[in-house]
């Protein structure tokens, strides 16, 4: 295990995290109007909870994302070494109305148009090619629809790196090292006695290993006989989940490092309570970590089939084993002609998932809700724009009083 003390170029001290995590948070939720949307889908639910009834199709109760923002979704790889772009962070699934990940991506998409500087006819195009798309997911006369789908360059781009990444390449990029130890600084800061003792305990004790070793793509062949913990940190990772417990843990199967095989990297994940409304009368796991397994299973069923549920010292927690074509998409310098593609072809993955859980009858009666009231001429419907500009103006509003406080308090520190 890594025996770094933490000095202040090591990371904070445990007792010291949060403060540093909620510094940190507010800082990049301040870079970008997009970079707030990714991590404000309380504000998102907000507005939601605020809409009228009636005002928005009441889709079919179906496991959905609750949180598909652009950063979201990305190329992932099955055990088998497939790869396609699915949804890649299901910590807010729920059964719910599939109109809310439409609307999610909607938003995201637009504000990252935004940011991008395109002009706001971009942004009704892009509306139109996202309705477009989603549709296309539940009209079963267009079976083969994501074969013949135009993929943006942000997709193509993220497909051909995904494709090319070898692990140890995958490695170096996540943890700048490619040896077994994970360097302690920015990304990853030490860990307290107690979760180090925790994180040796399940991967290392039985029943949980076996559990474990079950998700591991890299073990291939004869079950090890022994998994053993090389190193682990504190992992400072995404925005919107800042603040929970996060570990980055490399393990060795069997002695394969010595034999210079690269390590096992793995994810620790908390799992907590979604932000996104469920039906009513909906059947799911009470435990947060087997609900987020069971969107990831019926959502991204690539990456949910590599996904276990287990507990860390009593808290829910979600382990993954990290691959090489795990990428998240990057829409910084999104372009005109990109933006309608990306809007089309990710409305249409959305839609894939979504439909996958519905029978034909079911996808019939949800497209021709979709489509109520939507004019004679190629536009968007009604409910679908008002709501994005309406999403708009609320994000925009709350990221301007967001940088104003960051303003001030840092102007006091």
């Amino acid at each position: 295990m890594n025996k770094q003390s933490a000095k202040s170029n090591d990371g904070p001290h445990p007792e010291d995290r949060q403060p540093r995590l909620a510094a940190r948070r507010r800082q990049k939720m301040a870079r970008s109007a997009h970079a707030y949307v990714r991590g404000s889908a309380s504000l998102f639910y907000q507005w939601l909870d605020g809409q009228k009834a009636g005002a928005l199709p009441d889709g079919p109760a179906v496991w959905i994302g609750g949180d598909c923002h652009l950063g979201n979704l990305g190329p992932v790889s099955s055990a088998g070494g497939n790869v396609a772009v699915q949804v890649r962070d299901l910590d807010n699934s729920v059964v719910g109305n599939p109109v809310h990940d439409l609307l999610r991506l909607g938003l995201s998409l637009t504000t990252a148009a935004r940011s991008a500087d395109l002009p706001g006819v971009i942004s009704s195009s892009m509306i139109e090619a996202l309705a477009d798309g989603y549709e296309q997911a539940f009209d079963d006369t267009r079976s083969d629809v994501t074969k013949s789908a135009q993929r943006p360059a942000v997709v193509k781009i993220a497909m051909k790196e995904a494709l090319h990444r070898s692990r140890r390449k995958m490695d170096r990029q996540t943890i700048d090292d490619a040896r077994a130890a994970i360097p302690l600084g920015r990304r990853f800061w030490p860990l307290s006695e107690d979760e180090r003792i925790a994180i040796h305990t399940l991967f290392e004790t039985e029943p949980t290993q076996s559990i474990i070793y079950s998700a591991l793509t890299h073990a291939t062949g004869p079950r090890p006989t022994k998994i053993s913990v090389l190193d682990a940190a504190f992992w400072v990772k995404g925005c919107s989940s800042l603040g929970r417990r996060r570990y980055a843990v490399l393990l060795d199967l069997d002695g394969a490092c010595l034999k210079g095989g690269p390590p096992c990297l793995v994810d620790i994940k908390e799992a907590v309570g979604s932000e996104a409304p469920r039906q009513d009368d909906a059947s799911m796991p009470r435990d947060n970590a087997k609900r987020v397994l069971e969107g990831a299973r019926h959502l991204s069923p690539m990456l949910g089939n590599r996904m276990v549920a287990a507990r860390l010292d009593g808290t829910a927690v979600v382990i993954r084993e990290l691959m090489p074509e795990d990428l998240k998409l990057d829409a910084e310098g999104l372009t005109e002609q990109d933006a309608l593609k990306a809007a089309h072809f990710l409305a249409l993955v959305i839609g894939q998932a979504h439909a996958r859980q519905m029978d034909s009858g079911t996808r019939r009666a949800w497209l021709d809700e979709l489509r109520k009231g939507r004019p004679k001429t190629r536009s968007s419907p009604t409910w679908l724009w008002r709501s994005i500009v309406e999403l708009m103006v609320a994000h925009e509003h709350a990221y301007l009083e967001h940088c104003r406080r960051y303003a001030l308090e840092r102007q006091d520190h």
